[in-house]
């Protein structure tokens, strides 16, 4: 599993975020491209250039668009997403961000979610922050985002609501949400973003990881600090061995109507399930019955365990702890002849061995290019070759 690490101890930006992700690997031409499909009113693009933060080298970027004076609701952002040709993980983690702000927006205002004004965060550079990120965790296949705790210092900052006191009354809240940790800066300036705190509430979970440590970015702030202002994006494997523990839940069903099935399947994996499996199976007095098995972690067991009791007919379940092997594995995109497509790459010992389509990906090709999908299939299978 690949896993990425904010060490925020500078703080975190949106724009230092996304500078961080390049600086990781992330294409810039492949990111305004990106852009380029939310079809937004004016152009906007990210230049990259590279800075030294006192003796750190980092990457840092500028968002170029026309200062904008739309003041975007909710419903403005959600059809600006929902309806570009971005891949759907993309459009779904861009949207889990934006809600948070919407949500502490009108914790703060006082007003339904469906009346917050979007200034800052809704501007085309905040949205360009906020959909470059949830490109870059799709382009760079990462699987699970963790950050530090979180720098506060104290001061004020202009907004479109006047002078405000720091940390900005929406970043607090954000926070607050997200039992994000704090630690006290010195700083008489803004550490956290608006932005900054979303992306991290609405993704990361604030731990540092174990992990096989395989690439660095580091991300610039705009600021000059008495440390360098910069943001470290530590890209990894989980460690990969007999050391990986997981529980086996089970139960066999025998009085549920099949259709069900499906989307209790759907309900735990967007509830964290590992593998959903089901096998054909024989109960007493000879009834035919369905086997249902999930591989979980152990601190995701008893939100899965709640959701087989109220989803299914079942009355009980067994649930054992087990171990598995893992190879470690990344997502890349290659180049064919219908576009770029997404392969998941295995990796032994640091080594690619193999590299699998996205069979959705090679789907949404296919039908796009009036072709069998087998044909999409067997190019982006050729084209994974050659990242082996």
């Amino acid at each position: 599993m690949k896993l990425a690490f904010c060490d925020c101890f500078s703080g975190i930006s949106g724009d230092m975020f996304l500078a961080a992700m390049i600086d990781a690997g992330l294409s810039p031409q492949l990111l305004n491209e990106a852009l380029a499909q939310l079809k937004l009113e004016e152009h906007v693009e990210v230049q990259v250039e590279e800075v030294h933060k006192g003796a750190m080298r980092a990457t840092q970027i500028t968002v170029v668009a026309p200062h904008s004076h739309h003041h975007r609701h909710l419903s403005d952002i959600q059809t600006i997403i929902g309806d570009s040709p971005l891949p759907d993980p993309v459009k779904t983690n861009a949207l889990k961000t934006f809600q948070v702000v919407a949500e502490a927006e009108a914790r703060v205002h006082g007003s339904p979610i469906d009346h917050v004004h979007f200034h800052e965060v809704g501007a085309l550079d905040s949205i360009a922050d906020v959909v470059g990120a949830a490109v870059g965790m799709h382009e760079l296949g990462i699987e699970r985002l963790y950050a530090s705790a979180l720098p506060y210092g104290s001061g004020q900052v202009n907004s479109d609501h006047g002078l405000l006191p720091l940390p900005a009354p929406a970043t607090l809240e954000i926070l607050a949400r997200g039992h994000a940790p704090l630690v006290a800066s010195p700083a008489q300036s803004e550490l956290v973003t608006p932005t900054g705190a979303a992306i991290l509430v609405a993704h990361a979970t604030f731990e540092r990881p174990d992990m096989v440590l395989t690439r660095v970015g580091v991300g610039a702030g705009r600021k000059d600090l008495p440390w360098p202002n910069v943001l470290r994006l530590m890209l990894g494997e989980s460690p990969s061995a007999v050391n990986q523990p997981v529980v086996l839940m089970e139960t066999n069903i025998d009085d549920m109507n099949p259709e069900f099935f499906g989307s209790v399947m759907n309900r735990l994996f967007s509830a964290g399930a590992l593998d959903v499996f089901m096998a054909p199976i024989y109960m007493k007095k000879n009834r035919p019955a369905t086997l249902l098995g999930v591989v979980a972690r152990r601190s995701e067991e008893a939100d899965l365990a709640k959701i087989i009791l109220s989803e299914t007919s079942t009355l009980g379940l067994r649930v054992q702890p087990v171990y598995r092997y893992e190879a470690q594995r990344e997502v890349r995109s290659v180049e064919t002849p219908f576009g770029k497509l997404t392969v998941k790459v295995k990796l032994l010992d640091g080594r690619a061995v193999q590299a699998q389509p996205e069979y959705d990906e090679c789907l949404a090709a296919a039908q796009a290019h009036n072709v069998p999908v087998g044909e999409v299939y067997l190019a982006a299978l050729l084209a994974g070759k050659d990242v082996l």
